[in-house]
């Protein structure tokens, strides 16, 4: 099963300079809570900005380097082709879908479930999220999350269930 995870700010930014805009802690420990003990699918650029292989999870990265650029326990696959190949086979794994926008767009007819997280405040950015019709999917879960002096804006979680068949 494919599901996209990502936060977005305003207007569908999703990055800055390979980073995320802004500190959310909350935003964290949900990715965090979601992807331990399941798969997590990076490209190169996102794979980077985590500084290592996240524990606790398989980690895939999407790229044309050289596989001994990374560490021996990160599978690497060279394409998107690769990508639906590899889902194809491990149908009973959620795999989650990180990032960067590139993936996401070239993934955006195959995934099952939506994970995203709404801040509702402008962030200056050079990344966005790409266009997604919701109408293709039904919104299943929502939860607000609570705004403090760790967690500086309002946002909200939700869970989207892909309506019809890829």
């Amino acid at each position: 099963m494919l599901i996209f995870l990502w936060a977005e700010g305003n207007q569908g930014v999703i990055g800055q300079n390979g980073r995320l805009p802004w500190h959310l802690p909350a935003d964290m420990h949900f990715f965090k809570t979601v992807t331990t003990g399941n798969t997590i699918l990076a490209g190169s650029r996102t794979y980077a900005s985590f500084g290592r292989p996240l524990p606790n999870r398989q980690n895939i990265v999407i790229t044309h380097q050289d596989r001994t650029n990374f560490p021996a326990e990160v599978i690497v696959l060279d394409s998107i082709d690769a990508v639906r190949q590899y889902a194809a086979t491990h149908r009973q794994d959620k795999l989650f879908v990180v990032g960067g926008a590139q993936i996401f767009e070239a993934l955006l007819p195959d995934v099952d479930q939506l994970y995203r997280t709404v801040i509702d405040a402008d962030f200056a950015g050079d990344t966005w999220m790409p266009a997604i019709n919701y109408s293709q999917f039904k919104l299943t879960a929502t939860q607000p999350g609570v705004r403090n002096e760790k967690n500086p804006y309002d946002y909200r979680f939700e869970q989207y269930q892909r309506l019809t068949s890829k």
